[in-house]
């Protein structure tokens, strides 16, 4: 096996991870807190938003990009398919995805944590969710097409385009 196929792999692998995160947000997880009271809804998305700042969520959130780069390199012919299926793979992920994140739902994020819950009156509580909540799942809703434009890509890359020999 090839580095090119198997960094592919890899890219494919960490992008659908990104994908299914982002989908099970969007089609359960916003949909579920939702229906939950203004100070749940907070306390439950700072408590989400402290637990996915871990290593198996940075290696995929970051590892995609980077893979996808490499991807791209590995892949280089003005003439390939294959490569400009990688390519528009990297460009969904990169804007799409990851300056998404850091631009919107990060800032959204970092709002939230810093928002004492402990000290603040049912008024300002129901103030910060209205700022929040339907901003951070509309941008969220944005990634979620983005990660599934940029697994596609990957998947038809792979099964359509084979390597050669």
């Amino acid at each position: 096996m090839k580095l090119q196929e198997i960094t592919l792999g890899a890219a494919t692998t960490t992008s659908a991870l990104i994908a299914g995160l982002f989908f099970a947000y969007t089609f359960s997880v916003n949909l579920g807190l939702h229906k939950s009271d203004d100070k749940t809804y907070l306390i439950a998305m700072q408590n989400i938003n402290r637990e996915i700042l871990n290593p198996a969520f940075y290696s995929c959130f970051l590892g995609a990009p980077l893979l996808l780069i490499v991807s791209s390199v590995l892949y280089f012919d003005l003439s390939s398919p294959k490569f400009y299926l990688i390519l528009t793979a990297c460009i969904s992920y990169i804007v799409g995805v990851f300056i998404i994140t850091a631009a919107k739902n990060v800032p959204l994020n970092n709002q939230l944590d810093s928002f004492d819950l402990s000290k603040a009156s049912s008024d300002a509580i129901y103030r910060m969710r209205l700022r929040i909540e339907d901003p951070w799942v509309f941008w969220n809703n944005i990634r979620t097409v983005f990660s599934i434009i940029t697994l596609v890509c990957l998947i038809i890359s792979l099964i359509f385009f084979k390597s050669k020999g």
